[in-house]
């Protein structure tokens, strides 16, 4: 009875020699060195030291300890979401430098004159003492836990006034969609900390709760939604202004809120776990 054979050479000349390998492997164990290094030290080409590493199912660098070389148990994210729109609202602020009148360097090329152009201008101005405040635009956000909801605006600057002002805004838009807001949660910023904030959570009666220092993971909602807009808008192609990108901003947000599925709520789209986002009920 004829079966299959496996089609693997009996003979592989060009593989490297079992001794080799073992050098590979002890020197990864011992020094943790990474391919590169290791490919210089034994003469060999980098590319090989990886397929070792791979064959030997070698753990990368960031998932060792360094003391002991040996595997670290990372905890498993805890991951959580709030039961109703409302219960808990993520508020950050994403510091965003303004592209320059006539395109930035993605749309010239970085190093391009128009780049070296704006970079002088920008050290003037810094000589000056022009506000640090100048060259950048300050994107407010608040985001709902349940329903990924996004209330946004482009300010300023970052100040405990403009804050404030801004949670008194995006408040009013979650109240006239029907959504009561009764906590919010946001980083250790100062504006974040002053009585102006504090005042405007409490005359409406909403709680504060701030995430832990160093980890901005806690705030993981709102810091998803900073890099969803950065790819899918603020970097999505090459803008001609600062005006032109902000122009779009508007559209791009009513995209995300009620027609753009949400990887994170099962492919729903935001709008659709809040009752009267639409205003088709009232």
């Amino acid at each position: 009875m004829l079966t299959d054979r496996s089609s693997r050479p009996t003979r592989s000349p060009a593989r490297l020699p079992r001794r080799t390998e073992r050098r590979i492997i002890n020197l990864r164990c011992t020094r943790r060195w990474g391919p590169h290094r290791i490919a210089y030290h034994l003469g060999i080409p980098r590319s090989t030291v990886g397929r070792v590493l791979d064959r030997y199912q070698m753990p990368l660098l960031a998932n060792i300890d360094q003391a002991t070389g040996l595997p670290v148990r990372r905890p498993k994210p805890k991951r959580y979401e709030v039961g109703r729109p409302g219960q808990l609202v993520h508020v950050d602020i994403k510091k965003q430098g303004r592209i320059p009148d006539g395109g930035g360097w993605r749309v010239h090329g970085r190093g391009s004159a128009a780049d070296r152009t704006a970079g002088v201008a920008r050290d003037r101005a810094a000589r000056s003492g022009a506000p640090g405040s100048r060259g950048y635009r300050y994107l407010h956000h608040a985001v709902d836990d349940h329903s990924r909801v996004a209330y946004s605006e482009i300010l300023d600057d970052e100040r405990k006034e403009t804050a404030a002002g801004f949670w008194r805004r995006a408040n009013a838009f979650f109240a006239e969609h029907g959504v009561r807001v009764t906590a919010v949660m946001t980083d250790n910023g100062a504006c974040y900390r002053s009585t102006m904030f504090a005042q405007a959570l409490a005359d409406a009666g909403i709680k504060h709760k701030k995430t832990k220092p160093y980890r901005p993971q806690t705030n993981g909602k709102v810091e998803r939604f900073n890099r969803t807009l950065a790819a899918e808008w603020a970097y999505a192609k090459p803008y001609a202004s600062e005006a032109e990108r902000e122009a779009a901003y508007t559209a791009w947000l009513h995209h995300y809120n009620h027609h753009r599925p949400h990887t994170g709520i099962g492919g729903q789209v935001p709008s659709d776990r809040v009752h009267n986002l639409t205003g088709k009920y009232s």
